[in-house]
């Protein structure tokens, strides 16, 4: 009998890779940050703010999962979404499990059986279903329907209806996964949440405000670049300087604003937010650079680690 507190003995243990896959906005990184505790992926309103797949890692008594945050699933229509199709396929490829999320108000399927990757029923792995944004339902006998549907369909082998917002039925999620992960020790550090540097989180963190702050083309044409991250002594501050890279000479007016304020504006939350993030002071010095196109060009692309 495991004494309480202790974690299971390595033969017991269970430890694998879990690919987060669904729609743009179905909840994907705010699940993630759910699951691990702390925010990992940022979260807007608005669709494909997931990039690059991001790694979050639940270490628990019994078992460490490796939650993979993908972008969402599209077709895509131009080369960056083209890499970000890779990045999913190559998710689902790695992974134990598959974690098909659905939003429970519009949750057609049959958008992600027929992937650009291949066919969810096709996957020689467990897929786990889950039925996201059950708070939204007035009554949450709504969605048993859907769940029976979903049964006789036998896409998955779990169905769970939950709520990544508000943490509802989250402990089951983490307990079916558990059942499905094969046995072995933890790849990492129990006491690690994630393998990606300080600066990626960092250049997110940016990203994030400037999808909160700006509207219409500007947020998809944006990627940021961190070119410092040094500790300065006297007064110690962590000195970042980024580079927030735009396709057209015409956004670069909209990014900045008038007199510059629009920049600062966005300057001093980001540095507020990614003070909270690392637990120390920054200094944040942000610059805009004009690169034509970059989303359809190979080599902006692949200096910007996609």
């Amino acid at each position: 009998m495991q004494t309480e507190g202790l974690p299971a003995p390595l033969s017991t243990f269970r430890s694998g890779y879990v690919a987060i896959l669904g729609e743009p906005n179905v909840g994907k990184s705010t699940l993630l940050n759910r699951l691990v505790g702390t925010k990992l992926s940022i979260v807007t309103r608005k669709p494909q703010t997931t990039r690059k797949s991001v790694l979050g890692i639940l270490t628990t008594d019994d078992a460490q999962i490796i939650f993979i945050d993908t972008p969402g699933v599209l077709t895509p229509r131009y080369l960056l979404q083209e890499k970000l199709v890779g990045y999913i396929a190559n998710a689902v490829r790695d992974a134990d499990i598959v974690l098909l999320m659905l939003d429970v108000s519009d949750p057609n399927i049959e958008r992600l059986r027929k992937t650009p990757f291949g066919d969810i029923q096709s996957l020689n792995k467990p897929v786990i279903l889950l039925l996201n944004k059950m708070d939204t339902l007035r009554n949450k006998r709504d969605a048993l329907p859907l769940i029976a549907k979903f049964n006789e369909m036998g896409v998955s082998r779990e169905i769970i209806p939950a709520s990544a917002l508000r943490g509802e039925n989250t402990d089951d999620l983490v307990s079916a996964i558990t059942d499905y992960l094969p046995p072995g020790g933890p790849y990492y550090d129990p006491d690690m949440l994630s393998e990606q540097p300080q600066r990626f989180f960092v250049s997110e963190l940016i990203r994030e405000r400037i999808l909160e702050q700006y509207h219409q083309e500007i947020p998809y044409s944006v990627e940021v670049n961190i070119i410092e991250f040094k500790e300065r002594p006297k007064p110690i501050k962590l000195y970042i300087s980024a580079e927030i890279i735009i396709e057209r000479d015409s956004q670069k007016g909209i990014l900045i604003g008038k007199k510059g304020e629009a920049l600062k504006k966005l300057g001093a939350i980001a540095r507020k937010n990614i003070e909270e993030f690392l637990e120390q002071d920054v200094y944040l010095e942000l610059f805009v650079k004009v690169r034509k196109d970059w989303r359809s060009d190979e080599s902006h692309l692949k200096g910007f680690g996609y």
